[in-house]
């Protein structure tokens, strides 16, 4: 049976939206055993009340605005810390969490570790796009400022993200995420990371296909996109405001008239998985490249089927040997 630890304490909707989604999660897969962490309160009684289900009970929380390595190092027993050390010492095989993303990457490269050669861990999430493609994003946040052999590797572990979870082929191909396709666009450090991405895909670690503009992401273009953490949390962000805005605008004028309130009452269940699509939730939030076991991470404003498609991807992809399969495909390049 696999174990995946959850915090319980993730997210901007309170405990009870973690734990309905985690009773979701148990009833999907009779296989799956969740480790819940969280104040014993909150994760007592749920555990005394559903098989499958242990406490890891903590008495701290980090909140979604303290410094993310400060209080990781400070809050010793806080949901997020003490889950990564569950996954360090064997009381877990993943962790998944939807509380602050910060923390996260900060407890699991601190207590879980980096692969061997791993420079920086990094977040990508399985977007959706046309005709059904599906594109990895790398990174989505947690390295600002890249160096050009950083991107190599995102490229790389993206690349077998994109096969375990997207559905792509042996060779995915990779585009660097810019403001032109012509290789000759960009600012001079994205010249640098065209420049270390092409050369590694002549040496044929990655399937380097050239430059792609912000217009690619949801086009399905590509089978993954990479950029630095900075470029790619605010690409991100800006889709998730687009579809904020859009359903705004739509509420707004279903107000206007009955038959645009008719309209837009029968639209709103597609633009909702449209924008459960972009926010990742679908698939289970973003998942921690280049660490030595499975960190997923969350939406802050989640749902219980947010909850619950977090707590299956990361026992699939303990299933798949995501973890083991990205750490094959980095020792291959010193060979």
């Amino acid at each position: 049976m696999d174990t995946v630890c959850v915090d319980a304490m993730g997210g901007d909707l309170g405990s009870q939206v973690v734990l309905d989604g985690i009773e979701l999660a148990l009833k999907a897969d009779k296989d799956l055993q969740v480790l819940i962490a969280g104040n014993g309160e909150v994760v007592e009684p749920f555990c005394e009340a559903h098989e499958r289900a242990l406490s890891l009970v903590t008495t701290e929380v980090i909140a979604m605005d303290e410094h993310p390595v400060k209080a990781v190092r400070s809050k010793r027993d806080s949901s997020i810390t003490r889950g990564c050390m569950a996954v360090r010492d064997g009381e877990a095989q993943a962790f998944f969490s939807a509380g602050s993303t910060g923390a996260c990457l900060a407890a699991a490269t601190l207590f879980i570790g980096r692969d061997k050669g791993v420079l920086r861990p990094a977040l990508s999430a399985v977007l959706p796009g046309l005709d059904g493609h599906q594109t990895c994003v790398c990174d989505l946040g947690a390295n600002a400022d890249c160096r050009p052999e950083m991107l190599v590797q995102f490229a790389q572990m993206a690349s077998v993200l994109a096969q375990v979870e997207a559905g792509c082929g042996p060779k995915p191909s990779v585009g660097l995420l810019s403001n032109g396709s012509e290789k000759t666009k960009g600012s001079e450090q994205a010249l640098a990371f065209h420049e270390a991405l092409e050369a590694a895909g002549e040496e044929g670690l990655i399937n380097f296909a050239g430059n792609c503009e912000g217009n690619d992401i949801l086009m399905g273009s590509f089978d993954v996109i990479v950029c630095d953490g900075f470029t790619g949390n605010v690409a991100l962000k800006a889709m998730e405001g687009t579809a904020k805005y859009i359903a705004a605008s739509l509420k707004a004028e279903a107000k206007m008239s009955p038959v645009a309130a008719l309209g837009a009452l029968m639209i709103k269940p597609a633009f909702s998985s449209i924008a459960a699509g972009l926010s990742g939730d679908e698939h289970g939030g973003a998942c921690l490249l280049g660490v030595k076991a499975p960190v997923l991470v969350g939406h802050g404003h989640t749902s219980p089927e947010a909850i619950k498609n977090g707590a299956l991807a990361a026992v699939r992809v303990i299933r798949e040997d995501l973890v083991g399969k990205i750490a094959a495909q980095l020792s291959s390049q010193d060979k």
